[in-house]
């Protein structure tokens, strides 16, 4: 008989312990399908006291997680402890340099080390899987290094972070605004106690440069995302993207035109007839473009015990069938470092909105602003404030990025803009 694969699992938290539940539970079904039953031999955590729901007594319990790189009993390490650096990044080198397989739900890790890891699991012929870094439950790294990988992809783009896309369908569907639906979200477990990864793009960013590396074929490159989040949102922001026949959503897009990579991060107002605006709650969603397959379009719960632990399981499964694959899709030395495109080259429609004195012969200036760098207004609603303010929203015809930004400077050194003005991009995809 094979022997069983055994796993060194780092880090006892949610997505930890749901993967000691989901192979006990499918442990007959999970060993026919690898060809080999998979179990954990040795366990690490911060905390070995923490009831977790759990009968931890089958295992090895290691109080310093880079041990389980050096067991004999230890196949394969599951990293799941988190951060860029730290013990997750020791523990990842050594098990790479211990010869043994590395799998990972840790996207931060991979966006800034990454390529030497892989570099290190190739010299070492070792298979490094992350199905769970991206979009939890959703195979989105399979997908993309398999099942499109004889396809040009021109774009990649999607809603890649649960908690902002739960905030943003509260605020729309409660009629509630940013601050307490993010401290309800918070106090409910959906947001971290400090929210900046995700409210800020950070996370997003982090998920958007493996997938552009995958894509692409190109070197990853964090460094290049330009990453906005949506602290700025209103909740007139979200009335006016309905009136005018949108939903906003945290967009992150990755396209390569013309030799460049371009990568951002934005809340974009998306049409209601475009895939992603149904993707509501903490939902995720990614679109890939290919030459010769067109738009495929993935959709699943992006985070959360089950769908995580469900990722992991799948890369040990293949593991276990020998199937190691290179890490991005092709050897490392085949990637690409492709340069940063303009993004102030760029054309589209955007969404403005500002809060203004409310008094004749201030449209006509807000205009003005817009006229003198070729910029023109597709439609324009314009509300009441408080006494003496009033909140002016416009959709833009198609114009350059770097003529809307002239316009927006030009229009915030006014004194009759009592606030700083808010761009949005529109997906007209």
């Amino acid at each position: 008989m094979t022997p069983p694969l055994r796993i060194g699992l780092a880090g006892l938290g949610n997505v930890g312990a749901g993967v000691v539940k989901l192979l006990a539970a499918n442990a007959d079904l999970i060993a026919r399908r690898a060809g080999r039953p998979i179990i954990v031999t040795a366990v690490s955590a911060r905390d070995r006291s923490r009831d977790r729901g759990l009968d931890l007594a089958p295992f090895s319990w290691v109080d310093d997680a880079a041990e389980l790189a050096t067991r004999d009993d230890v196949d394969v390490v599951v990293e799941l402890i988190g951060g860029a650096d730290g013990p997750a990044l020791t523990l990842a080198r050594r098990t790479l340099a211990g010869g043994k397989a590395l799998v990972t739900a840790n996207k931060a890790l991979l966006a800034h080390h990454g390529l030497d890891l892989a570099a290190d699991a190739e010299a070492g012929g070792l298979a490094l899987k992350y199905e769970a870094a991206v979009a939890g439950g959703i195979p989105i790294i399979k997908g993309l290094a398999e099942g499109a990988a004889a396809n040009r992809i021109a774009r990649v783009y999607g809603l890649l972070n649960g908690t902002c896309n739960y905030i943003l369908s509260r605020m729309e569907a409660e009629r509630l605004d940013f601050a307490t639906v993010l401290a309800e979200a918070q106090a409910a477990g959906y947001a971290e106690a400090d929210p900046s990864f995700d409210i800020d793009g950070i996370d997003t960013a982090h998920k958007l440069s493996l997938l552009a590396a995958l894509a692409f074929g190109s070197r990853i490159d964090f460094a290049g995302v330009a990453a906005q989040g949506i602290r700025a949102l209103a909740l007139a922001d979200i009335d006016q993207a309905a009136a005018l026949g949108f939903r906003i959503k945290l967009v992150g897009l990755a396209e390569h035109e013309d030799g460049a990579l371009f990568q951002r991060v934005h809340a974009a107002l998306v049409p209601l007839g475009h895939p992603l605006a149904a993707t509501d709650g903490a939902l995720n969603a990614v679109v890939v473009e290919g030459d010769f397959v067109g738009r495929l379009f993935f959709q699943g719960r992006g985070a959360g015990e089950g769908p995580t632990a469900s990722a992991v399981v799948a890369d040990l499964i293949d593991i276990a069938r020998g199937q190691p694959g290179p890490v991005f899709g092709m050897p490392v030395g085949a990637l690409t470092a492709l340069p940063r495109a303009d993004a102030s080259a760029r054309s589209g429609r955007y969404y403005l909105r500002l809060i203004v004195a409310d008094r004749p012969g201030v449209l006509a200036e807000l205009t003005a602003a817009l006229r003198d760098h070729g910029v023109s207004i597709e439609s324009l609603i314009q509300r009441g404030g408080d006494d003496t303010t009033a909140m002016v929203a416009m959709v833009t015809h198609q114009a350059r990025e770097a003529d809307v930004l002239a316009s927006l400077a030009q229009m915030a050194a006014s004194p009759v803009v009592a606030a700083p003005p808010v761009m949005l991009h529109i997906l007209d995809l």
